[in-house]
């Protein structure tokens, strides 16, 4: 495991990293759209050397007393998803769960790469790169973040359907391939080294599909991420929107050479892959329900609330919605799948039903946090206007009072604004929660998942006196996913 400075000189690469609004940016160690969320993953990095967060952050000793991260851990039973789970529970709690792909989400993304590629069954030395990458992932040195591979609208209009792909095969070298092209929006690319472009750029060699990790400062990248979220450089006013933006972005390759070493066969799907992102993705949604039930504790202390009935019941809503979501990933950890390697993978039924629980319910969640503290949540000062002369007598009756500072207060109320009204959260809500295909395509992932449906139909039938037929429900499990968006072509 590398430590954090270590990880902040390797983003000094030569990358190529332009921000929507901001222009290129030379280093994004010290830019000040990016920097800032540098730390974060600095940070990231440097728990695992921390005592204080050895428990976490590390598994138990071996037989030779060593500790290896979590994050890098090989799960094979429900104890080391446990372990797994707790770490990325405590950690995704810290920035509210908006940072979401850390280099523990890279790791899973290589665990995936080789369980698809051994499904897929290509020849050995495919599946021996497979494992050698997963393996460098592994030793905590390589950031790896994922993109599906798909186009971008641009690609998807263009009148030729053969031209629509994301990626173009330029041409096969013995040393690897050179393509080109651009992937759509993806998260995290400006810090992570390496993406992995999935199976839906579109490239196929010979029978398989290829897939690639792209080392974001290989000639010929270049990284276009959207616009910052934070409205306000001041960490008061911006307390987590200053900090924990990953920013999306799409990647443009323009004759990038990619050695075999980071080509992956495949099948044309990501379901694989993704099963393990799901999981990850679960605790980061429900670090994002325990920080807003946590807020809206601290709110209702702040605000005199806590004797106010419809507030208590506000409160409870809050408590059911993070109780079934932790309680949906505790099954789906203690009742794993096994992979036809012999690994734990976190039970996608489990998975889905919480992921689908934790949609319905992340709006109304929000909404609760905006209602609790009333219009002060609008009208709270900064910390510079606390300090000015002609207003800090006039604020601090405003805000100030029953055990809190305005300051104290002030703080709180910016917390809690920036943490459900603010661009970071409108972009949490228009992108992380329908990337991939919202509740319909969830509701398709648990039809396809749930595996009882003809032990407890014909379970039922066996009550009854009289003999019945034998029921079949495997054309439930069969039905495709719906697919993606077409995109039809305005008329001339």
């Amino acid at each position: 495991m590398r430590t954090g400075k270590e990880y902040r000189e390797a983003l000094r690469d030569g990358r190529r990293v332009w921000i929507v609004g901001e222009g290129l940016i030379d280093d994004v160690t010290v830019h000040p759209a990016t920097r800032a969320m540098v730390d974060e993953y600095v940070a990231w990095y440097d728990r695992h050397f921390d005592p204080a967060w050895r428990d976490v952050v590390l598994a138990p000793p071996d037989a030779e007393g060593r500790r290896a991260p979590w994050a890098f851990t090989v799960p094979r039973t429900p104890a080391d998803l446990r372990g797994l789970g707790r770490c990325f529970s405590a950690t995704t709690f810290l920035s509210a769960g908006n940072v979401t792909h850390t280099p523990a989400y890279g790791h899973l993304i290589a665990l995936g790469i080789l369980e698809t590629v051994r499904l897929h069954r290509p020849p050995p030395a495919d599946v021996a790169r497979a494992v050698a990458y997963r393996e460098l992932i592994g030793q905590g040195r390589r950031f790896l973040t994922f993109a599906g591979g798909a186009a971008t609208i641009g690609y998807r209009m263009r009148p030729d359907p053969a031209d629509r792909l994301a990626l173009r095969l330029v041409r096969e070298t013995d040393g690897g391939l050179v393509v080109s092209g651009k992937i759509s929006m993806h998260t995290s690319p400006a810090y992570a080294e390496d993406v992995y472009v999935g199976a839906l750029s579109g490239v196929d060699l010979g029978p398989h599909r290829a897939t690639f990790a792209v080392p974001i400062n290989a000639p010929g990248v270049t990284v276009v991420c959207r616009k910052i979220a934070a409205r306000h450089a001041n960490p008061f006013m911006a307390p987590m929107s200053s900090r924990f933006d990953e920013l999306d972005g799409q990647m443009w390759l323009d004759d990038v050479f990619l050695p075999w070493e980071r080509v992956f066969f495949v099948g044309p799907v990501l379901d694989t892959i993704a099963s393990w992102l799901f999981w990850h993705q679960l605790y980061c949604w429900l670090s994002k329900a325990e920080f807003t039930l946590g807020l809206a504790l601290a709110c209702t202390d702040a605000m005199g609330l806590r004797q106010n009935e419809p507030t208590l019941e506000y409160l409870i809503d809050l408590v059911v919605d993070v109780q079934t979501v932790r309680t949906c990933i505790t099954a789906a950890e203690l009742d794993p799948e096994t992979s036809a390697d012999g690994l734990a993978i976190p039970n996608r039924s489990h998975i889905a039903a919480g992921t689908i629980a934790i949609q319905k319910a992340r709006q109304r969640m929000a909404e609760i946090l905006r209602i609790l503290p009333g219009s002060s949540l609008v009208v709270a000062p900064s910390d510079t206007d606390l300090a000015n002369p002609e207003l800090a007598a006039g604020l601090e009756e405003s805000f100030g009072g029953g055990g809190y500072t305005a300051l104290q207060r002030s703080a709180l109320l910016q917390l809690a604004s920036d943490h459900v009204a603010s661009a970071l959260d409108g972009r949490e809500s228009a992108f992380e929660l329908h990337a991939n295909g919202g509740i319909p395509a969830w509701r398709g992932r648990l039809r396809q998942y749930f595996s009882r449906y003809n032990d407890l139909a014909n379970g039922v039938l066996r009550a009854l006196s009289v003999e019945m037929p034998t029921l079949d429900f495997t054309d439930f499990r069969s039905v495709a996913l719906t697919p993606r968006r077409q995109v039809t072509l305005p008329k001339s």
